[in-house]
Order: structure tokens, then C-alpha cells, then sequence
């Protein structure tokens, strides 16, 4: 899933008038689609934002850590935090906009981390009340329906599932570069000598930034990008020799091994709940 950042389109975000919460309508929810290579450019706002895809793979850039989720996984943004999105493939992205009160009330009460940014399981419910959602947007002021699908939509989020896809990225310019252009084409056979000298660093000088930078070794933060990868490529319906093939391992047996290493578990307990589901 190699990209150009070169060709790729960029576009605003919507303006916040069209799409800003309030406390007479706490979440909004929006849906849009994209083609393939598109870059929402960087933004932020002042209220919490659900953002997920019903077609598609995405990445969502924030600050130091790099989400790239798979349809049906959401990426949770705090109010007032800068970030960005890449869609991967042509999309239908969804986006949810909680006020800030509401969240602050309903969200931070019931659990710690919602000030962070993490990934969420969608289930199934869910999916159906943001299209309910989004619809009653449509039709204005808000309904005594609204009210109902509200409550039941938060109590939704609060219960979602945590998945830990998040990608540490770095401020350093060469090694964020090296980073970037590792992400766009995540394989366990692209040396760090070749990616060093793309940047113009060592190896050595490169291996220094990942400890002081990360607190960790190249090689551990490419797996965890490499795992991304392999549920992106999961949501696509790939089989598992056939992602391994992808991410340039020479067999299935050193792709199972990296994945059981990480997540305790092999690739064919991990994927089950990554097969692409019904839109």
C-alpha cells in the first residue's frame, strides 16, 4: 500500500459551522467519502471527535503517535488536539463530534484515558446508531428520538473496546522521515541502512534517535507498524499467507511468530476480528 506524499490531494476539513455540537445537540455526526490518496490537512477543534470508516482503510496522524485502522476500528481525538487524515483506500469515513461538557460528563467519569487519543472497537450497534444519528442531523433541531440514540450512543462508546494500534512517531526531522517513509510501505525486508541513507543519517546516528527519541530499537517499532498493517490488510479480506507475502516475510512461520511475540496469540486468533464485516 505504497503512497506517494507527492500525489497525493489535499483537503480542508469542513468548516466548524457546519458541524460544531452544542449543548442542545451534543454529537454530531457526519459522513463523507473519499477517494483513495486524499489528506484531510492538519486541524483541530474545540470538542472530542470519533472518526472511523465503514469502507476502507485510513490513518490518522496526532501529534506523536500514528493510527492506521482498519473499517470498523475508530480513532478517539480529544478536544484541541492537532491531527490529520490519510485515506489509504476510498473510503466512507464517519465522523463524530461530542461536546465537550457532554463528554466531560458522561465519557471521563466512567473511565481514565478518554483525554488521550486510542482506538475503539465499533460493534455493531453502534455502527447503526451513528447512521441514525447522522440522519436525524439532517432533519435539525433535535428530536425526543435524538435524545434516545444519544444516551444509547455514548453508553456505547464507553463500553468499546481499546485496541492498541497506536504507532509512536517521532519530532526529529530525519528520523520522522524515516518513520513516514516506513509507514507507506511497511515490509520486514526494507534495511535500515536503505532507509537511513534515503534520509541522509548513519545507521548508527539513526539507531541513537530510535533509543533517545522512542526508548526503543528500530526493530521493535517496526513490528508494532508491521502489526497495523497486518489487521489493515485482515480488514481487506487478505488471507494470512497472504499478508505475510505483503510485509516481506519469507514465510508464514516468521509472520506467526512476530505477531504471537507481540500480542501473545497467534495471527489466526488475532484475525478473526478483523475479517471485513457487512457495510
Amino acid at each position: 500500500m505504497s503512497n506517494s506524499r507527492s500525489t497525493r490531494h489535499r483537503l480542508p476539513p469542513l468548516p466548524c459551522a457546519a458541524y460544531a455540537p452544542s449543548s442542545d445537540c451534543p454529537l454530531r455526526c457526519t459522513l463523507r467519502t473519499h477517494v483513495a490518496n486524499t489528506e484531510v490537512e492538519l486541524h483541530q477543534h474545540p470538542w472530542a471527535q470519533m472518526v472511523f470508516s465503514s469502507r476502507g482503510v485510513i490513518r490518522v496522524h496526532t501529534g506523536r503517535k500514528v493510527f492506521t485502522v482498519p473499517p470498523w476500528r475508530a480513532v478517539w481525538i480529544p478536544s484541541g488536539t492537532s491531527h490529520t487524515a490519510t485515506i489509504i483506500e476510498d473510503a466512507r469515513l464517519h465522523s463524530l463530534y461530542l461536546d465537550v461538557d457532554t463528554g466531560a460528563r458522561c465519557l471521563a467519569a466512567h473511565a481514565l484515558g478518554w483525554a488521550e487519543c486510542r482506538v475503539l472497537e465499533v460493534q455493531p450497534l453502534l455502527r447503526e446508531l451513528v447512521v441514525a444519528l447522522a440522519e436525524e442531523d439532517l432533519g435539525g433541531l433535535p428530536s425526543e428520538r435524538y435524545g434516545t440514540l444519544l444516551e444509547l450512543a455514548l453508553l456505547e462508546i464507553r463500553k468499546a473496546a481499546v485496541l492498541s494500534l497506536g504507532i509512536a512517531v517521532p519530532s526529529e526531522r530525519r528520523l520522522s522521515a524515516l518513520c513516514d517513509a516506513f509507514l507507506e510501505d511497511p515490509r520486514v525486508d526494507r534495511s535500515l541502512s536503505e532507509l537511513s541513507r534515503d534520509v541522509g543519517a548513519s545507521v548508527s546516528t539513526i539507531n541513537r534517535l530510535f533509543k533517545s527519541e522512542m526508548g526503543c530499537a528500530f526493530s521493535d517499532w517496526r513490528k508494532q507498524a508491521l502489526l497495523a498493517e497486518t489487521l489493515a490488510l485482515a480488514a481487506k479480506g487478505c488471507s494470512m499467507s497472504q499478508i505475510a507475502s505483503a510485509l516481506g516475510y519469507s514465510s508464514l512461520s516468521s509472520f506467526s511468530f512476530m505477531v504471537t511475540q507481540l500480542v501473545g496469540m497467534p495471527p489466526s486468533k488475532l484475525l478473526k476480528g478483523a475479517k471485513p464485516k457487512l457495510n
